[in-house]
C-alpha cells in the first residue's frame, strides 16, 4: 500500500512539474465543468483510503458558479496551464488538439491505464481520415474519387489529396522499379557465380560433372550402307578374317548350326591394339552377312544420371532383338564393362555391366543376336563378361607382319597415283611395327609431299621420306651446323655403315644421312629381309657391334681427346642388349642359363657378377668394331666423304661407294 501511494504521488508531481508556471489557468465562471472523480482521471484502481485526499491536495477544486476571483487566484498558484489550453479539464483530458500541441493529464496517467475507450470523434475530420487510412481499412474503391466519397473527405481538401496522391504513387513506382534493377543485377550475379561453379567442379578429377545432350543411341543402319565394307577390304589380318567367318555362315544360314543341336555363339571379342582394323572387321562381318548393323560406342552408356546406361542397353537389345539376326558392335568395350569395383565417388557404376550382363546370357534367351566387341585394353574387362555363354570367342587382331604390310600398303597405293618404281615391299620392310591405320598415314603423307614438290606421281622417295618423318620426325634444314660438326657426324655414321655392312649376322642397311631429323643429327636405318620373331646370339652381339660403331670411328679418326656425346643413345641400346643377354635369356658362360627378373632381391656378389658379365660383353664388342673398322679405314673415309656431298645414301650408293665406284651426281 505504501508503495502504491508514493507512485501515484510521483506520478502527479510530475505532472505537475510538466506544466509551465508561466500560465495560469483561467477559468470561465460561466462554464460548467464536469465533477472530477478517479475513473476520470485513470485512478480508478487506486483502492488507497485518502486517495480522495491526496487528489484534493494536489488539484484544485472546481469553482462553482458562485465562485470568486479570490478563490481562483488562489487556485492558480497550485494548478498552472497554458493559455492555450482548452477551457475545460475535460476538453484537454480527451485530447482536442489544437495547432499548438498539448500534453494533457491523459498522456501521463495512460501508462496506469488498463483499458479505456475514447468517445467518438467528429465526422469528416482530417486527423480521423489520415488515422483510418494508416490503419488501412479493409475499404475496396474502384477510383480515386469513390475512395474520396467513402471517406467523406471535404471538397477543399481533395486537391490537396489528390496532389499528395499522385506524389506518393510515383515515388513508390521509382522505388519500385529500383528494387526491381536490384533483383535483376542480384540475379544476374547468382546465376553468373552458378556457372563458374559447375565450371569449377566439372575440371575437379574427382568431382567432374559432364553435361551430354545426346538423346540416344545410333538407330540401325541400313543394310544396303554395309555391303559396301567386306572382308575385301580388310588387309593383314587373315587369321581374324578366317575366325569371323563362321559368324557370317551363321547370320546367312543359322539352321547350318542348328540342326547337331550345337549353340551358336553369342559374342565374339576382338582384341588388339589401336589401328589395327578391328571395327572395320565388324563392319565386314555385317556387311558380308547382309543383317543390320548395331554400332554404339561404349562412352555412349557412360552418364552422369542413373539408370540412363541401364536404360540404353535395355532399348539397344529390345530393338536388336526386334531385328534379329542382326549385329550388336560395342567399340572401346572397356570403358562400359570394365571390372566392378566398390568406389564410393560412383556408387551406381555397377548398373550399366550389369544390365549388359543380363542382356547377354541372362534369364531372357537372346537368339540371333550376335554382339561384337573391341578392346585394345582387354585386362580391364570384367571376368563376368568374358566368360563363354557372354563372348564365346575371342579373335586377336595383332599388327600386320610384312606380308600383311605389303598388302596394305598396296591397298593405299591403288587410291593414289605412284610411279612404276614404286616397291611396297621395301617399304613394309622398313615399318616394323607399324598398324594399317598408321600405313594409310604413310601413304598419305607420301601424297602430300609429292604435291608440294609438283611432282605429278608419287615416287620411292616420297614415301622414303614419309616414313622418316614419322619415324624421327622431321628435317630440320634450317639449322646451321659447321663443317667440324658435319664432319664428325659423317665419320660416326658412316662407322656404323661401315660395321654393319661387313658384320655377318648384321640387318642389311637401307640408309643413311647425315640430315638432322628431330633430336638427331644423323641416322643408319636396317632394313630386315622378314620380321623376326625370334634372334640368336650371334644377331644380337652383331646388334651391339653397330651400335659400338660410331663412337669408335670418332675415337679412330679424332683421337680419344675429341669423342663427342653422340653416341649416348648407341650406347643406351647396348647396354640394354647386353644386360637382357645376361638376365633374362641365359646367354652368360658365367651365371649360366638362370633368369634375374629383379637384381634388388638378389646378394651384394650376385650383382655384381650380372654387371660384370654385362661390362665384358660390351667390351668385347667395343674391341670387334675397333678392328674391323681399322681393317676397313679407306672404305670408311670414302664413305664419309659421300655423305658430306651427298647427305643422304640408299643402300645401293652406299654399295656403290664402298666398291669404289663413283656415284651419279645430284
Amino acid at each position: 500500500m505504501h508503495l502504491s501511494t508514493s507512485a501515484a504521488t510521483t506520478s502527479v508531481q510530475s505532472l505537475q512539474r510538466d506544466i509551465s508556471p508561466e500560465h495560469e489557468l483561467l477559468l470561465n465562471k460561466t462554464d460548467r465543468q464536469p465533477k472530477l472523480n478517479l475513473k476520470d482521471l485513470g485512478l480508478s484502481e487506486l483502492r488507497l483510503n485518502g486517495a480522495n485526499e491526496l487528489l484534493n491536495r494536489l488539484l484544485p477544486t472546481l469553482a462553482s458558479e458562485e465562485s470568486s476571483e479570490s478563490s481562483v487566484c488562489h487556485l492558480s498558484t497550485r494548478w498552472k496551464t497554458s493559455h492555450i489550453s482548452t477551457d475545460s479539464f475535460f476538453h484537454n483530458k480527451h485530447e482536442i488538439i489544437y495547432p499548438r500541441g498539448f500534453k494533457t493529464l491523459r498522456s501521463k496517467t495512460k501508462r496506469l491505464q488498463s483499458s479505456y475507450e475514447s468517445p467518438a470523434e467528429p465526422e469528416g475530420y482530417t486527423p480521423a481520415f489520415m488515422k483510418s487510412l494508416l490503419m488501412r481499412d479493409k475499404t475496396e474503391a474502384e477510383s480515386l474519387d469513390q475512395l474520396m466519397k467513402q471517406k467523406n473527405l471535404p471538397e477543399k481538401q481533395q486537391d490537396a489529396f489528390k496532389t499528395g496522391f499522385t506524389e506518393g504513387f510515383m515515388k513508390s513506382q521509382v522505388l519500385m522499379q529500383r528494387t526491381q534493377d536490384s533483383l535483376k543485377r542480384t540475379r544476374l550475379i547468382l546465376l553468373v557465380l552458378l556457372l563458374v561453379g559447375i565450371y569449377g567442379l566439372s575440371r575437379t578429377p574427382f568431382l567432374s560433372v559432364r553435361f551430354r545432350t545426346t538423346s540416344g543411341l545410333d538407330s540401325a543402319l541400313d543394310p544396303i550402307q554395309m555391303k559396301s565394307v567386306t572382308f575385301e577390304h580388310v588387309k593383314g589380318v587373315e587369321e581374324a578374317k578366317s575366325e569371323l567367318q563362321d559368324i557370317v555362315e551363321f547370320l546367312r544360314n543359322p539352321q547350318k548350326f542348328t540342326a547337331l543341336g550345337g549353340k551358336l555363339p553369342k559374342g565374339v571379342l576382338l582384341v588388339g591394339p589401336p589401328g589395327t582394323g578391328k571395327t572395320l572387321l565388324a563392319r565386314a562381318v555385317a556387311g558380308e552377312a547382309d543383317v543390320p548393323f548395331y554400332y554404339a560406342s561404349g562412352s555412349e552408356f557412360d552418364e552422369m544420371f542413373v539408370g540412363v546406361g541401364a536404360s540404353r542397353i535395355r532399348n539397344l537389345f529390345k530393338e536388336a532383338k526386334a531385328n534379329a539376326p542382326c549385329v550388336i558392335f560395342i567399340d572401346e568395350l572397356d570403358s562400359v564393362g570394365g571390372k566392378r569395383i566398390e568406389s564410393p565417388m560412383h556408387p551406381y557404376s555397377r548398373q550399366t555391366i550389369n544390365q549388359l550382363l543380363a542382356e547377354m546370357d541372362g534369364f531372357k534367351p537372346n537368339e540371333g543376336v550376335i554382339v561384337i566387341g573391341a578392346t585394345n585394353f582387354a585386362e580391364a574387362l570384367d571376368n563376368a563378361l568374358v566368360r563363354p555363354g557372354r563372348f564365346d570367342m575371342q579373335v586377336t587382331v595383332p599388327r600386320p607382319d610384312v606380308r600383311g604390310r605389303t598388302e596394305i600398303l598396296n591397298w593405299y597405293l591403288k587410291k593414289i597415283k605412284v610411279d612404276s618404281d614404286v616397291d611396297a615391299e621395301i617399304i613394309a620392310r622398313g615399318t616394323v611395327g607399324f598398324s594399317g591405320a598408321e600405313l594409310e598415314n604413310l601413304v598419305n603423307q607420301a601424297a602430300l609431299k609429292a604435291a608440294v614438290d609438283g611432282k605429278e606421281t608419287v615416287t620411292m622417295k616420297d614415301l622414303e621420306f614419309a616414313k622418316d618423318k614419322i619415324l624421327m620426325g622431321p628435317e630440320r634444314r634450317s639449322v646451321e651446323i659447321d663443317k667440324k660438326n658435319k664432319t664428325i657426324t659423317a665419320y660416326h655414321e658412316s662407322g656404323h655403315a661401315i660395321v654393319a655392312y661387313y658384320t655377318k649376322d648384321a640387318m642389311p642397311i637401307n640408309k643413311a644421312t647425315i640430315m638432322p631429323r628431330g633430336p638427331t643429327l644423323g641416322h643408319v636405318s636396317m632394313l630386315p629381309e622378314n620380321d623376326r620373331w625370334s634372334e640368336t646370339r650371334a644377331q644380337l652381339l652383331a646388334q651391339m657391334d653397330v651400335s659400338m660403331g660410331g663412337r669408335v670411328a670418332e675415337e679412330l679418326i679424332f683421337g680419344g681427346e675429341n669423342i663427342t656425346t653422340g653416341a649416348s643413345s648407341d650406347f643406351d641400346g647396348a647396354t640394354k642388349i647386353a644386360k637382357m643377354m645376361v638376365t633374362r635369356f641365359g646367354m652368360s658362360d658365367k651365371l649360366g642359363v638362370m633368369t634375374y627378373s629383379d637384381l634388388s632381391k638378389h646378394s651384394p656378389e650376385t650383382q655384381a657378377a650380372v654387371e660384370q658379365e654385362v661390362r665384358v660383353l660390351l667390351q668385347d664388342s667395343y674391341e670387334r668394331a675397333k678392328k674391323l673398322l681399322k681393317t676397313y679405314s679407306k672404305e670408311h673415309k670414302k664413305l664419309a666423304d659421300a655423305l658430306l656431298t651427298y647427305e643422304t645414301l640408299d643402300a645401293k650408293e652406299i654399295q656403290m661407294v664402298l666398291e669404289g665406284k663413283s656415284l651419279d651426281p645430284r
